[in-house]
């Protein structure tokens, strides 16, 4: 593991340094209403698409044609997020302006696509995600594919860049924003930080099961899983009664991306995290295993995915992909 260059060149208005404010701030209607615009083009030239991932599952995204690009980059949004959230349509709508084709692909049971697969979201299905990637290569093979994730979707990013050259899919390069590195620490920063973030997400979780009951009510009793208060109690009831995995802690090791579980990288990956990123510890950064192919690079503010040093232009960590993307040095 190398650092990366452009470490710690973020440095936003004094007044943006709180990391909550640069968490929460992005999903306020002030930024969303900018992002939306400068999406506008974007968002005009996105047809939805269904990707057949292989043993019968079915994924949705959103595919945006480039006349004359020469990259196509492939988005994966965070937990209970979705193709249409905003940190993902801000980078979306700045590569989109500058030449790149972008897939914004859901995970199953995320944006409109609970009624595509029996089975519940867990995030240990990382076969139907490189089975997507693959589908979605293979559906446009003439142009360079690389992979931007953000928080659980930074960790499916560089989970498929392990299993990339196995399956088939050529990656120019992969790049994590904020992503998920110890889901144990992860899960624990949720429930003993601040209470908005514990809060938040388990309505949103709740909203996406009761959406699940709904497209497939003879098959899911979910009253018991919805009726805990905590995202830990919710995760093991779904571990236990909908999943293989014997217990709660083997299910999170089972996506944990410290330790050796990025050795083998084979494509250039780039991990953005921020060191006052309240879902994320930082700490963890320093158990990623020792690969030549893996950079990361640290900013002292931006929070969890945040990296706003305006509230309507693109992100530093948009402008950092960008570079990125571009072959910037």
């Amino acid at each position: 593991m190398k650092p990366g260059p452009g470490s710690a060149a973020f440095e936003p208005p004094r007044w943006l340094r709180n990391p909550h404010l640069q968490s929460i701030l992005p999903s306020l209607a002030p930024r969303q209403r900018a992002v939306r615009r400068r999406a506008g083009a974007l968002l005009a030239a996105s047809r939805d698409v269904l990707v057949d991932c292989g043993a019968g599952v079915r994924l949705h995204g959103h595919y945006a044609l480039n006349p004359g690009a020469r990259e196509l980059v492939l988005l994966l949004h965070g937990w209970e997020g979705s193709a249409e959230s905003q940190y993902v349509l801000s980078v979306a709508a700045l590569l989109y302006a500058r030449g790149f084709e972008i897939f914004r692909l859901n995970l199953r049971d995320h944006g409109p696509s609970h009624h595509l697969n029996a089975e519940l979201f867990h995030s240990c299905r990382i076969a139907e995600v490189v089975g997507a990637i693959r589908a979605v290569q293979e559906r446009l093979p003439e142009l360079p594919l690389s992979l931007v994730g953000y928080s659980l979707g930074g960790n499916f990013a560089l989970r498929v860049a392990v299993r990339a050259p196995l399956a088939g899919i050529r990656l120019r390069q992969v790049v994590a924003v904020s992503p998920v590195l110890d889901p144990e620490h992860t899960l624990a920063a949720l429930e003993h930080g601040l209470w908005l973030y514990r809060n938040y997400f388990v309505l949103k979780w709740r909203s996406s099961l009761l959406k699940k009951h709904a497209a497939w009510p003879d098959l899911y009793d979910l009253d018991e899983l919805v009726a805990h208060r905590s995202i830990t109690g919710m995760t093991r009831e779904l571990v236990l009664r909908y999943t293989d995995f014997p217990d709660l802690k083997t299910y999170l090791r089972g996506y944990a991306i410290v330790g050796e579980a990025l050795a083998t990288l084979a494509v250039p990956a780039r991990v953005i995290c921020a060191l006052d990123d309240p879902i994320i510890p930082a700490a963890d950064l320093a158990r990623l295993a020792n690969s030549a192919q893996l950079a990361v690079s640290t900013t002292r503010h931006g929070g969890h995915c945040g990296f706003l040093d305006s509230l309507t232009g693109p992100s530093w960590a948009d402008r950092e992909i960008l570079a990125l993307l571009s072959g910037a040095p």
